[in-house]
């Protein structure tokens, strides 16, 4: 397991961002999806928590396979999707990502939104944890984005708001910045799978650092488009975005059932009464764990993998986490 806290500040308010963070999401995943792949909305409903009151359940299918390289797609099952799960009470959210495929890997994201520039220490109660959790603060205008992902006209170096006149911001902005809010974000990942654990873990969190900053950036760069709706009208918007992304994936959501049995219990998960889809925690027979083969009595089971070394290995664990050449989706 690999814990992170990421703190992003962004040129809004908490109470703006709301919205905000709706309409980037909704709009972000219909770009992103073409027929056959990107993000299926499953579930979006609003749902009543004993604990953190009203808010909002999504579920999500974030369609990979179309992404994968050949040799990828040779191992893989014919229809490979992340699953993301969502309780939004904002201010505070939670997110988690599940892969049927890959039973052992999971990502657990709590957010929470303040106004301040990145501030508030032990914001999520870390001193209760075993181990130490790096704090690494993401800048949407100065920290460097891949390249395949850069558009200038989502550069808050060079974006100016015509609603808001904010925008053009320079080195040291969040010292100067009015207003200004935070998004602190702690990411557990975990795979448990000796022998790849360390280096798989390290490298989706890379991933899940660019997605945080493409996302962030993308929310400030289309303000203009946002900033003046109601809730009321950025729900409209995402259900119609909603219906017309399924449109394009070419598929229609399930009839989906609420489930009596709450989640498994872990160190942090969704809220218990939550509504859950069970997921096969079945490996494909590639996958299997052979039974002549030692390993250690402690140790988490370990998958049977080709040798990456040989030319004619077919299987390269971390680039099946790639968001591969689209943009990656947002939290």
């Amino acid at each position: 397991m690999l814990m992170k806290e990421y703190r992003i500040c962004m040129p809004l308010t908490v109470e703006e961002y709301r919205i905000g963070q709706l309409y980037m999401i909704s709009k972000h995943s219909h770009e992103q999806s073409e027929r056959g792949e990107g993000v299926e909305v499953v579930q979006n409903e609003p749902y009543e928590d004993p604990n953190y009151g009203s808010g909002q359940f999504t579920e999500k299918r974030i369609y990979l396979n179309n992404k994968l390289p050949s040799w990828a797609k040779a191992v893989v099952p014919k229809i490979f999707y992340v699953t993301e799960k969502a309780w939004n009470y904002y201010p505070y959210t939670i997110t988690e990502y599940t892969c049927s495929f890959l039973p052992k890997f999971s990502i657990h994201v709590e957010t929470k939104y303040e106004d301040n520039k990145g501030i508030s220490d032990n914001i999520f109660d870390t001193e209760l944890r075993e181990e130490e959790t790096e704090v690494c603060f993401i800048d949407i205008a100065y920290d460097e984005i891949p390249e395949r992902y850069y558009k200038e006209s989502e550069d808050p170096r060079c974006f100016k708001s015509e609603k808001t006149a904010r925008g053009l911001l320079q080195e040291g902005w969040r010292d100067t910045q009015d207003p200004v809010m935070c998004s602190y974000k702690l990411v557990t990942v975990k795979f448990e799978v000796w022998g790849l654990q360390t280096r798989v873990e390290q490298f989706v969190h890379k991933v899940v650092r660019d997605v945080l900053l493409l996302g962030h950036r993308q929310a400030f760069a289309w303000v203009d488009e946002w900033i003046d709706m109601t809730m009321e009208e950025v729900r409209e918007y995402e259900r119609a975005t909603q219906e017309a992304t399924n449109k394009k994936l070419g598929t229609f959501p399930p009839a989906i059932s609420i489930s009596e049995t709450p989640l498994p219990a872990c160190a942090r998960s969704g809220p218990s009464s939550a509504p859950s889809t069970p997921l096969s925690t079945e490996a494909p027979d590639f996958l299997s764990v052979p039974k002549d083969r030692p390993r250690k009595k402690s140790a988490p089971e370990t998958l049977t993998l080709p040798d990456p070394a040989r030319r004619d290995s077919v299987f390269r664990l971390p680039s099946l986490f790639s968001w591969g050449p689209s943009t990656p989706q947002p939290e």
